[in-house]
């Protein structure tokens, strides 16, 4: 389960969060990310170690060169490895599309939430946003 700091954005009524808040946001997805980074980086290491028989040097030279996107270095020799190998690179290639998300995504928030901000509005004149309504499906709506 997310962090509840990853995971929660303001929305466009709330304000703007404070600089320091923020760059705590940063900070604290870049950590995700590297602990995403370095779990990953061992279940390659694990994988290569055990599937491939490699010294664990040449494992963790391996796992990371797939997890970098580079491909591994030396010829793979069991089938076990080389199927290993072949889901590692695609599960490596979620990984790092799943990291620059999560390193990204505050950044991005933070503009598209100036968008919103209107020069003269201070965050106490503002509007709240309405409450919503559950909508019900069709089949359940009355008939009119």
């Amino acid at each position: 389960m997310l962090h509840p700091r990853l995971a929660r954005f303001e929305a466009w009524n709330e304000p703007i969060l404070t600089v320091p808040a923020f760059l705590r946001r940063v900070v604290l997805n870049f950590v995700a990310s590297l602990v995403l980074i370095g779990v990953s980086l061992g279940i390659g290491m694990a994988g290569y170690h055990r599937f491939e028989r490699m010294d664990w040097v040449d494992a963790f030279v391996n796992a990371a060169m797939i997890l970098s996107g580079m491909g591994p270095l030396g010829e793979l020799s069991t089938v076990e490895g080389k199927l290993f190998a072949g889901s590692y690179a695609l599960y490596s290639g979620l990984v790092v599309v799943l990291s620059a998300g999560l390193i990204l995504a505050p950044i991005a928030h933070r503009i598209l939430h100036a968008f919103h901000l209107e020069d003269d509005d201070t965050p106490a004149e503002r509007e709240p946003a309405p409450p919503r309504r559950a909508r019900l499906p069709a089949h359940r709506r009355p008939h009119r």
